[in-house]
This record gives C-alpha cells, structure tokens and sequence, in this order.
C-alpha cells in the first residue's frame, strides 16, 4: 500500500499522512516518529523487519511535519535568552521557545496522542502497539497513559520522561549546528551534519542514506518552524514521571549507550516509571536506528508484541544489554 492521505482526523480535523505495510489481520504496530521528522524516518529496513516478523506496520506524519497539517498558530517571539546548558535542540529558534513561557505551544503532546487515536479511528483499528521514537516515544508514552483502552503495549525508544533533570543533551556535541536553513541544498547539507552528529557512534554512518533521507524529506515538506512547535508542545507537557506509574500495558524502553540527543538516563527514568518495563541498553547506538540494528531491535519488538498478543501477562524481566 502507498502512500494515503486521512482527512478530518481526531479532535482537529487535521489531515495526516499515513503509510500501511503488511497483513491487514496482522497485530497493527504504530510507528510515531520524533520533534521535527518525517514517517520516512523509519527505515525501511526496519519496516521491512517488522512485517517479517508477522505484524502490520503504519507509519505517519504527526502534526506539523511532512504532508500532515501544519499549526501555525505559535506567538511571542520576545523570549529570555536561555542557558546554553539547557538546550534540548541546537537552533535559536527551539531555544527560544523551550526556554520561554509553555504557555505560548498553540498544542500539547496530549493532542497529539489524540491525533494517533484519530488516525486508528479512520483506519477502524481498535487498539494498536505503540513504538516511538525520541519525542515520538513522548507522544507514545501520553497515549499510554490517557488512551489505555487503545494501546496494547508501548515501546518507548531513546526517548525520556519529560523530567528536566534526566534525558539532557550532551550541548557540545551538538554545537555549530544553527537553525536548518530555507534553501534545498543548504538544508540537505545541514540535515546531513546534524545526523552524522546523533548517529550512532558502534556503527557506520550511511552517509548516502541519511543524504537520500534529507532530500526526499526537504521535497514532502519542510518547515523548520513545525518543528519548533513540536518541542514547545513537549515542553509545555511537563513531566510524566508520576502519570506513567499509572501505565498498565506491557512496555519496553530501548536506549544507546551513545545518545547525544537524550541521555541514557532519561531511557533508565523511563523504564524505572513505568510498573513491570523491561529495560534494553544498545551498546554504540546513538540517536539513530542504524541498518544493522534493525534486526535486532525489531527482535526485541516483535517479541514483547507477539508475547502480549498470546497471553495478557505483564513480564517482570530485568534489563536487557545488547551488543
């Protein structure tokens, strides 16, 4: 199945852009990718793994990005300058908003989790499993919490609790990088730096595919203020430490031991918040899903998945460490 446009999806009427491999019958997977990035940010070989492993794979733009609607509606620019330790995104932009009043997200994760929930309303899904990514496992994470009825298990990659003390970026490894520019080929090149700078240090950068990733993702739909919005809703959130004790579907927390982006110990936070999660730590990988991961983490996926749909058991297994 191609590539499909939803129309008038959840609470916001919005239109999203969604993308379904496999078995219709199979157990659906949601795949909520993270702040500023595309459905295409799922590799492909991942998604290829995925439906190998039996399961029904549905991928989409959240709001704000790629080919989903845009909400445009984010005032007050006249922000304190923030400290530069305290940066959870290069970019002046996202510096300003995260830094500034949460007040002024025009959304919060909360409609965006609603968004998922519209979108398995169009495609008549009664409930789904639910991996995200970075502020996609965030988004999945509130979807857990306020839509339980929806969710069948979560797995809640390199991502955090909304906690300011856990998950904080490493600021000089990502220094220099600046706002993404307008321009397609500056973008392209900008786009290229900024994954060479979370990748994932155990393992090589494909440099050809994160190039081929920034093109198609500049010609879908770029538009750095989206992402913008999508880290104010993030922050205007808050902190999930307390809610997430009260998840009761089966949930698995993947993090690297490399991540620039979001510490590992956001993903140890996580995992610690949410009763029964089983924590697995991926040695070399950074903010990225790698080609030679890919088997191995939809392994660790698949199995929480399958293992959920056969009996309805919560699983007190302790950390996992791969590679």
């Amino acid at each position: 199945m191609g590539e499909e446009l939803a129309l008038r999806v959840g609470p916001s009427r919005m239109e999203m852009a969604y993308e379904c491999f496999g078995d219709d019958h199979a157990p659906p997977v949601l795949l909520v990718m993270g702040g500023g990035a595309q459905m295409i940010a799922w590799p492909e070989e991942f998604c290829a793994e995925l439906v190998r492993s039996g399961l029904r794979v549905i991928r989409f733009d959240n709001r704000d990005a790629g080919r989903s609607s845009r909400f445009p509606d984010l005032t007050g620019p006249d922000l304190p300058d923030p400290d530069p330790q305290d940066l959870d995104l290069p970019g002046p932009d996202v510096r300003t908003v995260l830094t500034g009043d949460s007040s002024l997200a025009p959304y919060t994760l909360s409609d965006m989790a609603d968004d998922i929930v519209g979108l398995l309303d169009v495609l008549q899904v009664r409930s789904a499993h639910l991996v995200g990514a970075s502020l996609g496992g965030m988004i999945a994470q509130t979807m857990a919490v306020e839509h339980p009825e929806r969710t069948r298990s979560l797995t809640s990659m390199m991502s955090s609790t909304g906690d300011r003390a856990v998950g904080r970026p490493d600021a000089t490894a990502l220094a220099g990088l600046g706002t993404p520019p307008q321009d397609r080929r500056s973008f392209i090149a900008w786009q290229v730096r900024a994954l060479r700078a979370v990748a994932s240090p155990g393992f090589a950068f494909d440099e050809a595919a994160a190039t081929e990733r920034a093109e198609r993702a500049y010609d879908r739909g770029h538009d750095p203020a989206g992402m913008v919005r999508q880290f104010a809703a993030a922050r205007a959130s808050g902190d999930r430490t307390a809610r997430l004790r009260s998840v009761r579907v089966p949930a698995l927390v993947v993090h690297g031991t490399d991540d620039v982006l979001i510490d590992m110990n956001g993903g140890r936070a996580t995992a610690a918040a949410i009763p029964g999660a089983e924590l697995a730590i991926i040695d070399g990988m950074g903010h990225s899903i790698p080609r030679e991961l890919c088997p191995q983490l939809v392994m660790l996926i698949a199995h929480l998945i399958h293992r959920v749909e056969t009996t309805p058991r919560r699983s007190t297994q302790g950390p996992l460490r791969v590679g």
